[in-house]
């Protein structure tokens, strides 16, 4: 299964940020995530959906909107418009269930997300209705943490669970992905990783991104 890569434009230069996805389109970027933080799900407020309508109208590539918010199925019909991939976390106060099937019936991927608490085996069972799940290496809420080795004994058990049951799912790892950890993630089972302050720190995003690419 060939590795994608999702760069997190939290810890980017927003001044910059149309220059910055140029140079991530032709190094073969695959998703770029974005993070809506509410300061109540999560301590932290990012952007919202005019923002992320800014960003779609000046790129083609696929907008992986990742909501850490209060209650999103609020706001799945808003968010759907902007988005390619949607995704929420289970622990958030919706009925998983009802909002995985209302970003579908707005014409977008869904993806279910767990908190570095949440054990894997709590989304088994809504797994055909993933077009993703995210497994956060990190709480939620901030970027350029380290990321947290428990992590992987999730990837590996959503992994074999989604074989097992002939899906194909892809699981998204976020939080701490370097060239240290992105192989370690690619092991145990994870083929798309997002990485923030690693491709927006680094002196050449394109090469970074094809290096982690290549992992």
């Amino acid at each position: 299964m060939a590795v994608k890569i999702s760069p997190s434009v939290l810890t980017a230069d927003f001044l910059e940020l149309k220059k910055d996805i140029a140079k991530l389109e032709s190094a073969g970027t695959d998703m770029l995530h974005l993070d809506v933080m509410d300061g109540i799900f999560v301590p932290n407020i990012s952007f919202g959906v005019p923002i992320i309508k800014s960003i779609k109208n000046h790129t083609s590539i696929p907008l992986d909107v990742h909501l850490m918010i209060d209650r999103p199925d609020r706001y799945i019909k808003q968010f759907a418009e902007v988005s390619d991939i949607l995704g929420f976390h289970c622990e958030a106060g919706s009925d998983v269930e009802k909002t995985l099937k209302m970003i579908k019936e707005f014409g977008c991927k869904a993806c279910l997300t767990i908190k570095p608490c949440t054990p894997a085996e709590k989304i088994f069972d809504y797994l055909p209705l993933c077009d993703m799940v995210l497994v956060m290496s990190v709480e939620p809420g901030f970027g350029g943490q380290k990321f947290m080795p428990q992590a992987l004994e999730k990837i590996t058990a959503l992994r074999n669970e989604i074989d097992r049951r002939g899906l194909k799912t892809d699981i998204e790892v976020d939080g701490g992905i370097n060239a240290e950890t992105a192989p370690l993630a690619v092991k145990a089972g994870a083929n798309v990783l997002v990485a923030g302050s690693y491709v927006f720190s680094s002196d050449d995003m394109g090469k970074t991104v094809k290096e982690i690419k290549a992992l």
